[in-house]
């Protein structure tokens, strides 16, 4: 595996990689690297013959009261399990390298989805995503991209953004990996206690009994929602928010609609946990 600091650095190599007529699959992550995102690694190689990874924990996109100095740097071990991933290139720029000067020029997102969700609780995250991953793509150039659907709203996001303008990328999905017990595999579980993480997996369960609900024919969605609120707190949790919505928009489903998905966000302790579970 070969690692880049530099923009020009990549360039030239990914230059090369596509005149010997190389289909380019890239996923870009933070850093902090687990089994879910060695998942997508793996993926990478049916869309492509050269992967790219790219670790850069983007300022741009955490709130004031997030963990941004908190959030772990465990480079020398996620570059051990890129290389066992088989990733043949890794961009790991510092900050200078991406935003050279002030960001002035954003990719600011559907106003719905920036102020929905994740969007009302991380207000301005998802600009920073949208431009963080812009550039990266405009650096990488890839055939296709990569993009875990644990955070669905994101992958919803830059869809729409590849989609309104033009790129030439093809972003894909990959389904959510979790732990034997259900909880979602995600950086921020090394945040729990051992007690927390023993209680963390009645989120996914509970997402399990409203899909079974809804399958079996609840369109009482607020009575749903309410439910699974008042369950986790009863249990020390602090929910933000438990919503069915449309797979496609994110909104608020009518009785007729389908292809739903079930989205959450709560705190348990200092830490916050999502996931999600279509229907």
């Amino acid at each position: 595996m070969q690692t880049h600091s530099t923009i020009a650095s990549l360039r030239a190599a990914l230059d090369a990689e596509r005149g010997a007529g190389k289909r380019i699959a890239f996923v870009p992550t933070m850093g902090n690297l687990h089994e879910g995102h060695i998942t997508l690694m793996r993926r990478a190689i049916n869309h492509g013959e050269c992967i790219v990874g790219s670790i850069f924990v983007n300022r741009m996109q955490f709130g004031p009261k997030d963990d941004f100095d908190r959030y772990p740097r465990t480079f020398e071990a996620d570059c051990a399990k890129l290389v066992e991933a088989g990733v043949h290139h890794l961009f790991a720029p510092d900050e200078q390298q991406l935003y050279p000067s002030p960001q002035k020029f954003v990719v600011e997102p559907d106003p719905f989805l920036q102020t929905t969700l994740e969007g009302e609780f991380r207000p301005g995250h998802f600009h920073g995503v949208a431009t963080v991953v812009l550039k990266l793509f405009n650096i990488v150039q890839p055939h296709a991209a990569l993009f875990g659907k644990k955070d669905y709203q994101q992958y919803l996001v830059l869809s729409a953004m590849v989609r309104e303008l033009n790129l030439r990328v093809e972003v894909l999905p990959g389904d959510t990996v979790r732990a034997a017990d259900g909880l979602a595999l995600s950086s921020r579980n090394g945040y729990l206690s051992e007690a927390e993480r023993a209680e963390a997996p009645r989120l996914y369960r509970l997402l399990g009994a409203m899909r079974e609900k809804i399958l079996a024919g609840s369109c009482d969605y607020d009575a749903l929602q309410a439910e699974a609120m008042a369950e986790l707190a009863a249990h020390g949790w602090t929910p933000q928010y438990v919503a069915v919505r449309r797979r496609s928009d994110l909104k608020s489903p009518t009785a007729l609609d389908t292809g739903l998905v079930i989205l959450a966000a709560a705190f348990l302790g200092t830490t916050r946990l999502i996931d999600n579970l279509e229907v």
